[in-house]
């Protein structure tokens, strides 16, 4: 989605989490080995959660640069267009003690009138931006209680702001204190990305 067009938050839809599952399978099959694990992200992945409707998908692999040259055409063939984004906001706190070059990530994303929309976002296995899409997920599934709360957030910033760009940037934040819990949560349960 442009940066600059207004976001537009919608009720959960139950059909999302199959959907997600077929898109994977999908990009599984297109991306080859190199895909190391193809996961549905983001909010239409969370049950009961409102969302702009556009997928999240998170490709893993071993190394960027492989998956750049090796992902080009296969996602060109889908519909897929390369966008410039190269690196993930790094939570508050972390920026003085984790290297910037750790949250990078190589991002594209679909907008054709006959396919689902999607963002595929492309990180390193073991990267903090990897594990950290997986955690939210993961925390927000087995915590239906915060639902809700996380939900009306997006509806009055979605109505607040007037472009998806403003929109993720008052958002992030927010993840930021969400990833606080969640990482507590991630300790207490041995959660593990992928586990």
């Amino acid at each position: 989605m442009p940066e600059d067009e207004k976001p537009v938050v919608v009720p959960h839809d139950s059909g999302w989490a199959d959907d997600g599952k077929a898109l994977c399978a999908r990009l599984a099959a297109a991306l080859g080995p190199s895909a190391l694990h193809v996961d549905h992200i983001g909010s239409t992945s969370v049950p009961g959660m409102a969302a702009k409707p556009i997928y999240d998908v998170q490709v893993s692999v071993a190394d960027l640069d492989t998956a750049a040259e090796e992902f080009a055409s296969p996602l060109a063939a889908l519909g897929f267009v390369r966008s410039p984004y190269l690196r993930d906001h790094v939570p508050a706190g972390r920026e003085e003690t984790e290297d910037p070059a750790a949250w990078a990530k190589l991002f594209w994303s679909r907008r054709t009138a006959d396919a689902p929309h999607v963002n595929l976002h492309v990180r390193r296995a073991g990267s903090p931006n990897e594990r950290l899409a997986l955690l939210f997920r993961d925390w927000l599934r087995a915590t239906p209680k915060a639902v809700p709360a996380y939900a009306r957030f997006k509806y009055v910033l979605a109505d607040a702001v007037p472009d998806t760009g403003t929109y993720a940037d008052v958002k992030d934040p927010v993840v930021d204190l969400v990833a606080v819990v969640a990482e507590q949560w991630a300790a207490e349960t041995g959660w593990h990305p992928h586990a």
